[in-house]
């Protein structure tokens, strides 16, 4: 069996070399830093059987990495050292989760005793331990597959950066818990991370959100309003679903993006503004921008660090963790606690799931609420499978094109789902004509090569009805008016 691997991080290279000499004769492997953002980039990575540090480092102090230590990997053992031998130092080391703290100077033979200990303590969590942690931990993305282990390495690199970020992924596979966990643990976690979803604003509303109004800028402004930009100064601002984000609205944000800054709706003077902008979406944003239905400009600033999000389907080993941590989570919302087979979590891999890590988290909790008995069986599992409600299909599934109505059925379910216990914003038919409307137009006169008349025909309206819904949805015909 190969040495377990201690990572040591001291700014101290004569105190690095001594405790890297005591461990190796007690039989440990050792890498050893001055830095914690080494030491930060080998946990992430997945390095190291348990952390030995310093608290004191030249780039960055231990007590604020321990933290995100435990979140990435809760069962890493991170022992602190420090010659700050006060009270509040031993107070902030339990805090944050040190497994033990050692004073300086401190005897070599006690350290490598209490190294042992963690090692012995990491290596047998037992079941009761391993539930209160992953309740106590709270962690914001779960998974150790390694396409999830990619992720966390890129998320481990963007924190020490501000650069923009493209997050893509199918519906429910978690973009926005992505998006706060480069918020959490960057250098804007001081501020605030707001949250804007494009697709649940009416389109004219969008400006008004984004950058704020002035009294009386519209009808119905009776007070002045700050805007997303303005709520998320000095944090992170997350536009989800950017793909339905209007013309106009991307062109407001591009010159924000250029000039960083913006001018509130029935504003004059400019308001300079310092966010971190990340980005969202499920659809194809270079298919959109072919489609003329997005900035190719605006792209370019936003895709600067793309990130993609695995479906569930491509990391099934995950599903264990997520089924563990969603029937924690569960319980302590109020549902009756509740275990999980090995032939349920099979049936559970068995299944495609198009809904992604939302619909497992959905079924979870039906199956928790339905089920009488204490253990959740591979039958419950299939039962509930069979009659669950449909799902919207993601993008590389069949689409039954006889079936439009059940088509948009899902995808409505899905809408109304993604606000939880809350109702869409008002507006929802003018919403949903916006997006259904655009691309059956646009079909329409491809299929007629841009003949009015007869897209007109084909749709079984008029001809001035077609010009003025063209207009209204700012569409050009392929051959101009016929």
């Amino acid at each position: 069996m190969s040495a377990k691997t201690i990572l040591l991080a001291d700014d101290d290279s004569a105190i690095r070399t001594v405790l890297t000499q005591a461990l190796n004769r007690a039989g440990y492997s050792v890498r050893s830093t001055a830095t914690a953002t080494a030491l930060w980039r080998w946990v992430s990575e997945g390095q190291g059987d348990a952390v030995l540090t310093d608290v004191v480092l030249p780039d960055e102090n231990a007590f604020d990495v321990i933290p995100r230590i435990k979140k990435l990997r809760p069962n890493l053992p991170v022992i602190v050292m420090s010659a700050q031998n006060t009270i509040m130092t031993a107070i902030t080391a339990a805090e944050r989760g040190a497994y033990d703290y050692l004073p300086k100077p401190f005897d070599l033979n006690a350290l490598v005793q209490t190294v042992g200990r963690a090692l012995e303590q990491s290596s047998k969590p037992t079941a009761s331990q391993a539930r209160a942690q992953s309740a106590s931990e709270n962690l914001p993305i779960v998974g150790r597959s390694p396409a999830m282990q990619d992720i966390y390495r890129i998320i481990a690199r963007l924190t020490q950066t501000d650069l923009t970020v493209m997050i893509v992924g199918e519906s429910g596979t978690g973009k926005e818990l992505v998006a706060r966990a480069l918020h959490d643990y960057g250098r804007r976690r001081k501020g605030a991370f707001v949250a804007v979803n494009m697709a649940a604003i009416p389109r004219e509303l969008i400006e008004s959100e984004l950058f704020g109004h002035e009294k009386g800028a519209f009808t119905g402004a009776t007070s002045r309003m700050a805007g997303r930009f303005e709520q998320a100064e000095g944090g992170t601002l997350f536009l989800d679903e950017i793909g339905d984000m209007p013309l106009e609205a991307q062109t407001r944000l591009l010159r924000v993006l250029q000039q960083s800054e913006y001018t509130s709706v029935g504003g004059v003077s400019p308001i300079k503004t310092n966010v971190r902008i990340i980005a969202a979406t499920h659809r194809d944003l270079r298919q959109l921008i072919t489609q003329g239905q997005f900035r190719e400009d605006l792209f370019f600033r936003l895709n600067v660090v793309p990130l993609q999000i695995p479906a569930l389907r491509e990391r099934l080993e995950d599903l264990p963790d997520l089924t563990r941590h969603f029937l924690e989570r569960a319980a302590t919302e109020g549902l009756p606690r509740k275990e999980i087979s090995q032939d349920a979590v099979a049936a559970l891999q068995s299944y495609r799931w198009p809904g992604n890590v939302r619909e497992l988290e959905n079924l979870i909790k039906r199956l928790m609420a339905m089920e009488s008995d204490d253990t959740i069986t591979a039958g419950s599992v299939t039962r509930e499978l069979a009659t669950s409600p449909p799902v919207k299909q993601s993008a590389n599934q069949t689409i039954d094109f006889d079936k439009p109505a059940e088509f948009f059925e899902n995808y409505l379910a899905e809408y109304f789902a993604s606000f939880g216990s809350n109702l869409p914003p008002a507006g929802l038919y003018e919403r949903i004509l916006a997006e259904i409307e655009p691309p059956l137009l646009r079909a329409s006169l491809a299929a007629t090569n841009g003949n009015q008349l007869r897209a007109a025909d084909l749709l079984g309206i008029n001809r001035n009805t077609l010009r003025t819904k063209l207009r209204s949805r700012n569409i050009k015909s392929i051959r101009g008016l016929h």
